[in-house]
């Protein structure tokens, strides 16, 4: 029973000890947070005396590192990387720091780091030195900051050109470079002659003084301003002709005649659809090519008859005309049949028309037409095998040989040029003679006017007598290779499949895939013809969107160039829209040429490198469209130099809308500043994360 006692005896004291121990610790806890100052402290509790011997009971002491300062990521064991023995002691000193992180990662490619595909990779850095420095008038300038290198463009603003370089075409306007020609008698001054790369214009070319904003179609068609073109020369010689008249001070007048049409345009083409019925004007007849065009009076009439006119004509003594065509908003351009192919595919224009156009189709040599005019060169026909080339197979010629006005001595002599040579024949029968061999069968002659047409196949040219001239053109020879090609004294081959000989008429040949879609050398991931619809589309809910969003159909949009015009669906989207506009598709050099899908859908081209001036007048287009062409033209040639050919071409007044990547976009922004437009920087339909963006931009120095 003792032992007993003793036990529970000795139970309860430590019971109680230990509930005394708790109590000493939770009032210590709240004695300490209520007394505590803020500082760091620890609190340790012991049963050792000050003296060193056992107590007992605890007792309480503050910690001795109170208010000190730890650096506890240091006393964390880390890995120390391999030192050599020099620096073992440095380490060990705390002089060195610790090396940086190892770099994050990277992959270089399209496989990532478990070996899938993927399209999220990066292609490294770009090495500086090979970015092209800017010229013509740019200037780099490198920031400096305290951690980095940043490189900023900025552009010198452009200064205007003289007074005498108000009308300037460079390519056409090149007197060095025409001085230095070996000859001209085959008419070789009237073709491009460019200045050499980097020697082109660098500065505005200014607009007459007192210019203004053109009358809007359709009243330009029948007056123009007299300060956009201030030149009287044509109305001093042809203004008995019903070309053009002077109205009071400020207006020329377009009465709508011509040399061979006195009683006007309309009258004409009357008479050429009675001639010939099956030539159904806006039906199956909607590209024409009008040679020799004068103030193009033709084209602009035949507009109202759905048909669309390239016209064309030399700069020469008469150098305005294609002047006031483009002023009339009638689309034209400055070309001479002379030593090299024009700019425009085989098989593209339905009709082609010359009326007293100044070029002798038979006769050899240089002929006399006038003080200071002289026709072209023509051996053995070679000028109008050219006409045979763009004529599209089963299309007309129609040829108005001699004036109406007999009464005119001059014009006379002009018709008696050849007998003057001592041709012993006839205009008429040698031209007779020559579309014979041609295979061209003469349709109708009435007056003094012929329509011939072009048969549909190569079957009449094969069934020649051997040795008949002029051969067919070799089987590798490109009828569709134009830029600087030489023309060539042979007959075209019309494709054997018959591609471009079947067109559907007007107005459904515009989104018809044509046959000549198959023959263009793009490389599609899809089949072409889902890609030719998919692009028609596309541009048309682009035109849709600018029409309604930007209020469109308030520009006065007349003249409108596309720089890069694939197939031609933003052309295709104007009409679409109902925009009162035609568009000049360019198709530039370095891409495909789609040049004959271009013309079988029935809208009108030229081919083109941007990086030489283009072949028109200054002031002539409303509006320019350029997409995609920056991005790539750039590799070539400097992108001021396309900016101030565009500005060249552009009125005072007109509208650029330029669809690129953004990496070309701040150097445009710059330029387009530099030259005195307003750009404006917009999104695309796709967003602000788009990789694209839409700098539109309005010119308005004169």
């Amino acid at each position: 029973m003792k032992l007993l006692g003793h036990v529970d005896s000795l139970k309860s004291q430590t019971s109680i000890k230990f509930a005394a121990f708790i109590f000493i610790s939770v009032a210590s806890f709240y004695l300490g947070k209520h007394w505590s100052d803020g500082s760091r402290q620890l609190i340790f509790f012991s049963r050792q005396s000050p003296s060193g011997t056992t107590s007992s009971s605890p007792s309480i002491a503050l910690s001795p590192n109170l208010n000190k300062e730890f650096n506890v990521s240091a006393l964390i064991d880390t890995p120390e990387p391999p030192r050599s023995a020099k620096s073992e002691g440095k380490w060990a000193s705390g002089s060195l720091k610790a090396p940086p992180p190892p770099p994050e990662f990277k992959i270089y490619g399209i496989v990532d780091e478990n070996g899938t595909m993927s399209d999220k990779f990066e292609i490294g850095e770009f090495d500086t030195d090979l970015v092209e420095n800017w010229d013509n008038g740019a200037e780099i300038e490198a920031e400096t900051g305290k951690e980095d290198v940043r490189s900023t463009f900025r552009v010198k603003k452009f200064g205007f050109c003289g007074e005498n370089m108000r009308e300037y075409i460079p390519c056409l306007d090149n007197v060095e470079a025409i001085k230095r020609l070996k000859s001209t008698e085959r008419g070789e001054r009237f073709e491009r002659h460019c200045p050499e790369k980097g020697k082109g214009l660098n500065c505005l070319v200014p607009a007459p003084k007192g210019y203004r904003p053109p009358i809007p179609w359709p009243r330009s068609r029948d007056e123009v301003w007299f300060n956009n073109v201030p030149h009287t020369r044509l109305v001093e010689d042809k203004g008995g002709q019903n070309w053009i008249s002077r109205k009071g001070k400020d207006k020329f007048k377009f009465p709508g005649g011509g040399t061979q049409f006195i009683h006007g345009a309309d009258q004409y083409l009357n008479q050429i659809s009675k001639m010939v019925p099956d030539i159904t004007f806006g039906h199956h007849i909607r590209v024409v090519l009008d040679v020799g065009c004068g103030v193009a009076s033709f084209g602009a009439y035949l507009m109202s008859r759905n048909v669309i006119t390239m016209s064309v004509a030399p700069k020469d003594v008469h150098e305005n005309q294609i002047q006031f065509a483009l002023e009339r908003g009638v689309p034209a351009m400055a070309a001479a049949f002379a030593t090299r192919r024009l700019l425009y595919p085989s098989q593209a224009f339905d009709l082609i028309h010359c009326s007293r156009c100044r070029i002798s189709w038979t006769c050899d040599g240089y002929i006399l037409m006038h003080p200071s005019i002289l026709m072209l060169y023509n051996e053995d026909g070679i000028l109008l095998l050219e006409v045979n080339r763009m004529l599209r197979a089963g299309g007309y010629f129609a040829w108005a040989a001699q004036p109406v006005y007999k009464h005119e001595e001059a014009l006379e002599e002009q018709w008696e040029a050849c007998t003057e040579l001592h041709i012993r024949f006839s205009v008429l029968s040698e031209m007779l003679n020559l579309t014979t061999r041609l295979c061209w069968n003469l349709v109708k002659k009435e007056g003094y006017i012929a329509i011939w047409q072009k048969p549909l196949d190569n079957s009449c040219y094969l069934s020649r007598e051997a040795g008949t001239s002029p051969p067919l053109c070799d089987q590798d020879d490109d009828p569709d290779n134009v830029w600087y090609v030489d023309l060539k004294a042979c007959i075209s081959r019309l494709p054997e499949n018959g591609y471009g000989a079947n067109v559907a008429p007007w107005p459904a040949r515009l989104q018809i895939p044509p046959d000549r879609l198959q023959s263009i050398q793009i490389d599609s991931y899809i089949a072409r013809k889902e890609l030719f619809t998919a692009e028609s589309k596309y541009w048309n809910e682009i035109v849709d969107s600018y029409v309604r969003a930007l209020h469109w159909k308030k520009f006065q949009l007349r003249n409108v160039l596309d720089m890069r015009a694939s197939f031609g669906g933003f052309a295709a989207a104007i009409i679409e829209n109902q925009l009162d506009a035609w568009v000049l598709n360019v198709v530039p050099i370095s891409g495909p040429n789609t040049l004959p899908v271009i013309y079988d859908r029935g809208l009108i081209g030229v081919m083109h490198d941007w990086c030489e001036p283009f072949d028109t007048y200054p002031r002539t287009y409303d509006f320019l469209h350029a997409a995609g062409l920056f991005s790539i033209e750039r590799k070539r040639c400097n992108m001021s130099t396309i900016m101030l050919e565009m500005d060249r071409i552009l009125r005072p007044g007109g509208r650029v809308y330029i669809r690129d990547s953004l990496d070309v976009m701040d150097e445009l922004e710059d330029i387009a500043k530099a030259m005195g437009w307003r750009p404006t920087l917009r999104d695309t339909s796709e967003g602000p994360h788009a990789s694209y963006r839409i700098l539109t931009c309005d010119k308005r120095h004169g």
